[in-house]
């Protein structure tokens, strides 16, 4: 459906493979954002206490994905911090971004892996003939 976002995992091999639909290329990578937190932990039990504000630039839709996924999961690591909510701008090969969290609680939150990083690997943006936007990668776990 036009205008629903949605985030998905889909399997590849020892890692985890993350995509985000969107109605717009900035929800799509809302969407993979939701679908990387979902892979450490159930998206419900995160609050969103904290916002972090993020820029990424890149020449292409695929390398800004990438430096977006890569620049969550170094803020996760640096603030030891889990992201429930995100709003992305994305104007030519800039991205401004927010996060929104709170510091891990292990009981609470459970986490299941610690994504290490971004990959190239089934990077892909693009619009879909329905008009909606899929950016997906895969994360090494």
């Amino acid at each position: 459906m036009v205008g629903e976002v949605r985030a998905e995992q889909f399997s590849h091999g020892a890692d985890i493979g993350v995509r985000g639909i969107g109605p717009t290329m900035a929800a799509a990578f809302e969407g993979a954002a939701l679908a990387l937190t979902s892979s450490v932990t159930d998206l419900d039990t995160v609050t969103a206490a904290c916002e972090v504000e993020m820029n990424c630039e890149a020449p292409i839709p695929g390398l800004l994905l990438f430096d977006w996924l890569n620049r969550l999961i170094y803020e996760m690591a640096l603030r030891r911090m889990v992201f429930g909510r995100f709003e992305v701008d994305i104007e030519g090969g800039k991205l401004h971004g927010h996060a929104w969290g709170e510091p891990v609680d292990p009981r609470r939150h459970a986490p299941a892996v610690e994504p290490k990083g971004a990959t190239l690997t089934e990077l892909k943006v693009e619009q879909q003939g329905d008009g909606t936007w899929i950016a997906q990668c895969i994360i090494d776990v």
